[in-house]
């Protein structure tokens, strides 16, 4: 009972953040829309325009919803991917999972080029790109999956890891430099990020795949606490070493995977929100840390959106940039004023 009543408040704190955070991101855009207005839109009460309900319903709530899905999906993976391999500078993409996903994007959007007629231009649109993208994370995941079976120490499975993602960002590279210019441009601005593509059939995808992550991630929160201190720590527990990594692996090949799959690779949220969630929290365990990144990983990309939108322009910056612009320097801020990494 202790244990909850410590955390109450910040997890209350937290929640109605979020939530003015997705009334705040839902109100910016290209047309302005003022928070009462906004607020009466999403709960069914009037509005001073009869669009603005049409906006808000269609697009600006779908886009809100794959901001919090891809915050949250990416802050989590990132955890995981931190406390399996005791590595503070270890993401959601140190696996090659990302890199996968944009070698599958890159052979569609690149290959269209080679398909003559309108039959490039049919296999070209959102929904195949997301789809080749899934295939190649996929075929990466299990890839890993494979060797991780086989390995017994988990520096030696992160550093597979990188080479299959520099294997496959090799190929994407030389595919970059054979395409034609056009296919080029399409695949750079995907490979920037997006949250605003998806339709309502999407996103209900999207949250299932990325709820199944989640789930899959629950069993493994004991395993997590005892690897904090290493393998050989955690045998002692009782814990199974290898089945238990096994289940990080998946979950956190899902989580990435389909992230990157539906929004693009979005850089820095999933490195960056472990550690300010430890720093708010000031604890290492994983049964509060699992809702915090959740629900902050969320909130970060939320307001990251929020910049992006470029409030009254008919621009949008990339949430790539925007995430690591105000990010990184919150990050180095907390790491000079606390001298060390709570882990």
């Amino acid at each position: 009972m202790e244990h909850n009543r410590t955390y109450r408040l910040p997890f209350l704190l937290m929640i109605l953040g979020l939530l003015f955070c997705l009334l705040l991101n839902t109100s910016m855009g290209s047309v302005s829309i003022p928070l009462a207005d906004t607020f009466h839109a999403l709960t069914g009460g009037q509005v001073g325009e009869s669009s603005w309900r049409y906006i808000v319903w269609n697009y600006r709530l779908p886009k809100a919803l794959t901001a919090m899905l891809v915050g949250s999906g990416l802050s989590l993976s990132g955890l995981l991917m931190q406390t399996l391999f005791r590595n503070p500078l270890a993401g959601p993409f140190v696996l090659g999972i990302s890199s996968g996903a944009s070698l599958g994007a890159a052979l569609l959007i690149m290959g269209a080029s080679l398909v003559s007629g309108g039959l490039g231009g049919f296999l070209l649109n959102d929904m195949t790109v997301t789809i080749a993208a899934s295939a190649g994370s996929l075929l990466v995941l299990l890839a890993v999956m494979a060797v991780a079976g086989r390995i017994k120490d988990s520096m030696a499975l992160l550093i597979i890891g990188l080479m299959f993602g520099s294997i496959t960002a090799a190929v994407v590279t030389v595919l970059s430099y054979f395409t034609e210019a056009e296919q080029l441009r399409q695949f750079i601005f995907w490979s920037y990020g997006s949250v605003g593509n998806l339709s309502w059939p999407q996103l209900g995808l999207l949250f299932g795949i990325i709820l199944g992550g989640i789930l899959l991630s629950i069993p493994a929160i004991k395993p997590l606490n005892g690897l904090l201190l290493g393998e050989s720590y955690a045998r002692s527990m009782g814990i199974r070493v290898r089945p238990s990594r096994l289940l990080i692996l998946l979950a956190t090949g899902i989580l990435a995977g389909a992230v990157t799959a539906f929004a693009g690779p979005v850089a820095f949220v999933g490195l960056a929100v472990p550690h300010l969630t430890r720093q708010i929290f000031d604890t290492t365990d994983h049964r509060v840390l699992v809702p915090a990144v959740l629900i902050y990983g969320a909130i970060l990309l939320l307001l990251c959106d929020t910049l992006a939108q470029l409030p009254g322009s008919a621009y949008v910056l990339p949430i790539n940039a925007i995430t690591s612009i105000i990010g990184a320097p919150v990050v180095i801020w907390l790491l000079l004023r606390k001298r060390n990494m709570v882990f």
